[in-house]
């Protein structure tokens, strides 16, 4: 990509600014971090430091403010804040990048999707997870048909965090969009659509376990694809014994995959998209086999395909000068957000929820 790089103006400087946004964006060829929203002193700081002559400002208004200057907003602040801050970007003629999820019900990710489609602007969805290492080497799988029909498709996002972090992440307050339903469950959700498509049926089990908790954090979702295919996910903060992060069930052979993509843990550490990136280890890599367990040695190892967050901006830059698509898409995102809001009335009314 040639000429003059697009300027980006990203709101929020917490785990998801500084963590994936900012190093990403700033590793992207063509776009360039103009400028970084945050009030709070200490990170204002930080994002000077990681980015020297980035421009940081206090409100989202002073950078609307610079509409005209910028190319690109990218929202990761709350998820209370997704939507309102969506729709002003778009109002302003701007192209919006929002962190998952996009809005708290499907019905406000779609009136986006419409917004945006009115004004001729991207609206996209940060599913970095579709990026991930495991789920490249899955995807490469099911291509193949080395599986044959998926019969049923196991996903784990588990962590032990027995005590609490708090903040809005796990607020009980509705209105915060927090818990591992909508945090985690946005992952794994989007991951099952993409493999195997709509969902008809939904099933789910969410409770509250850590002391001191406000919202969800162990919940299981069972989805019935309309290809038959049943997906079984879990997302916890509260699990003492991790299980494999995918195990995959077909006719002819499983697919069992332990471990968690090493880019969200590399970024943590400050490294940067370059040579090597997003590749693990061989002692991490998959198995496929049949009749055996891969912990003694059934099947055969399943060589990683390396993770690339990295591809998502590069979609993003492409889609805004005319040389790509949409990465993610929010009618996409809405469609996952359908998925959940059955899954949390599903646990509530202890009922199956058919879409």
């Amino acid at each position: 990509m040639t000429g003059t790089p697009l300027r980006v103006g990203l709101v929020g400087y917490g785990l998801a600014g500084s963590v994936f946004h900012a190093p990403l964006i700033a590793a992207t060829e063509g776009l360039a971090l103009d400028t970084v929203v945050t009030s709070y002193p200490e990170r204002q700081q930080q994002a000077q430091a990681e980015f020297p002559g980035v421009r940081v400002v206090s409100t989202p208004d002073e950078l609307f403010d610079r509409a005209d200057e910028l190319d690109l907003i990218v929202v990761a602040s709350p998820n209370r804040t997704h939507v309102p801050l969506a729709t002003t970007a778009l109002e302003a003629g701007l192209p919006v990048v929002v962190d998952k999820p996009v809005a708290g019900t499907a019905a406000e990710a779609r009136e986006l999707a419409a917004l945006a489609e009115e004004r001729g602007l991207l609206l996209s969805v940060f599913q970095n997870r579709r990026w991930d290492s495991d789920f490249l080497a899955l995807r490469q799988l099911l291509e193949k048909g080395e599986l044959g029909d998926v019969w049923r498709f196991e996903s784990r996002f588990e962590r032990w965090r027995p005590q609490p972090k708090g903040g809005w992440r796990e607020s009980g307050d509705p209105a915060e969009i927090g818990g591992l339903l909508y945090d985690l469950g946005s992952h794994v959700v989007d991951q099952a659509l993409v493999l195997f498509g709509p969902v008809t049926e939904v099933y789910a089990e969410t409770d509250v376990r850590r002391p001191g908790a406000e919202t969800d954090d162990d919940t299981f979702i069972a989805l019935t694809h309309e290809n038959g295919t049943r997906s079984h996910l879990y997302v916890s903060a509260s699990t003492a014994q991790l299980g494999p992060r995918f195990r995959v069930l077909g006719s002819q052979a499983g697919f069992v995959k332990y471990g968690l993509d090493p880019q969200e843990a590399a970024l943590r550490e400050g490294l940067r998209p370059g040579p090597a990136w997003g590749a693990e280890p061989e002692s991490l890599w998959g198995r496929i086999g049949s009749g055996e367990s891969p912990l003694t040695g059934g099947g055969r190892p399943v060589p990683g395909v390396p993770g690339d967050y990295p591809a998502y901006y590069a979609a993003v830059a492409a889609a805004l000068t005319g040389a790509g698509s949409n990465p993610v898409t929010a009618l996409e995102a809405a469609a996952a957000l359908d998925v959940l809001e059955a899954a949390r009335r599903s646990a509530r009314d202890k009922v199956t929820v058919t879409l």
